[in-house]
């Protein structure tokens, strides 16, 4: 059995491999708008807090917000999604832009607004989120062009990741048009899943369900330790990939893989202000970890500390890799 401090320093070494890979998400993208302010009294209208809004921040979420985490942790992204023929579509394409991303992926469809979310916090809470989108399956023809684009750029790609938040981008022929390019070149499909459309993840390389999602899948609460070993076990026999990440909040992860190993990794989190997004820099941090050459529990390992960082900021927040590095040598010094 390698030591953990040995083990930390090689994942750090793989870290700094990160640069070398490019990877492909697919999903469905979104503008975070956060209003910032402070609550000093009650409406005289209604039970409910006056915010005096003091800033308004604009940062890039859902699919985009993987994206987001990946430059952070300083690999190569070409992001494939839809967006609306609006001003905060145009918004977005501009911040992506700005960070040197490709945005040949993402399509503009009519009559789909860009989705926003804004969520209104006040002394470091959320107070309220308020959602703006449509909800439904892509046109034909948009996918047809997001599988034009995806099949355009596939020499270029050393793995894929698909964001689905259940806004209509992902679908069961988008995927399974995705599955068959991926196959071409033998490329590793992970997967940050929504629970309805578990069933179309059939067979690709990791799938990652918080608990909540699990349960929904399963139609089974998850109480216990044997509720979760019977909830993961499940998972990996329906969906038949190769290993499912159940992820438990404060409670940490729990892997799963096909040769029956389970693995239980504590959280790392020393404080929580905010899971926003946090779903975003797992995938994300995990996906790297993968192509770095990690094995898959140092990846989940690598991926619970950067989780552990953004939970600790109120807001969308990506995990950057010189902060990661900082965090991984500290472990390994306890550990030392």
């Amino acid at each position: 059995m390698v030591p953990y401090a040995a083990d930390i320093e090689s994942m750090i070494e793989a870290i700094r491999t990160f640069p070398r890979y490019r990877v492909l998400v697919v999903g469905d993208i979104m503008m975070d708008q956060f209003l910032w302010g402070e609550v000093s009294r009650i409406s005289p209208e209604a039970p409910v807090p006056v915010v005096k809004v003091e800033r308004e921040t604009f940062l890039l979420g859902g699919a985009a917000n993987v994206v987001n985490n990946l430059l952070g942790l300083q690999g190569q992204v070409l992001l494939a999604g839809v967006i609306g023929a609006d001003g905060m579509g145009r918004r977005l394409i501009r911040k992506l832009e700005g960070l040197g991303t490709c945005t040949e992926g993402i399509i503009v469809e009519e009559g789909r607004p860009t989705a926003i979310k804004t969520r209104v916090i006040a002394h470091n809470q959320q107070v309220v989120r308020v959602d703006r989108e449509k909800v439904g399956p892509i046109r034909s023809r948009t996918l047809k062009n997001l599988l034009r684009v995806i099949r355009r750029h596939i020499r270029s790609i050393n793995g894929i990741v698909i964001s689905d938040y259940g806004k209509g981008v992902i679908t069961q022929e988008l995927i399974e048009g995705i599955k068959g390019i991926a196959e071409e070149r033998d490329l590793p499909i992970f997967v940050d899943p929504k629970p309805q459309n578990m069933h179309w993840y059939e067979q690709v390389t990791l799938i990652t369900p918080n608990h909540l999602e699990a349960e929904a899948a399963l139609g089974r609460k998850i109480e216990s330790e044997e509720d979760l070993l019977w909830a993961g076990r499940q998972l990996l026999r329906k969906t038949r990939c190769r290993s499912v990440l159940i992820t438990r909040g404060k409670e940490g992860m729990t892997l799963f893989m096909k040769n029956k190993r389970v693995a239980h990794i504590p959280t790392v989190a020393k404080k929580v202000f905010d899971v926003t997004g946090a779903g975003d820099t797992v995938i994300a941090t995990l996906s790297l970890a993968l192509l770095s050459g990690m094995t898959m529990i140092q990846a989940c390992r690598t991926a619970n500390y950067a989780a552990g960082i953004v939970v600790g900021e109120v807001g969308t927040a990506a995990v950057q890799a010189g902060e990661l590095i900082r965090v991984l040598q500290e472990a390994a010094g306890r550990e030392g």
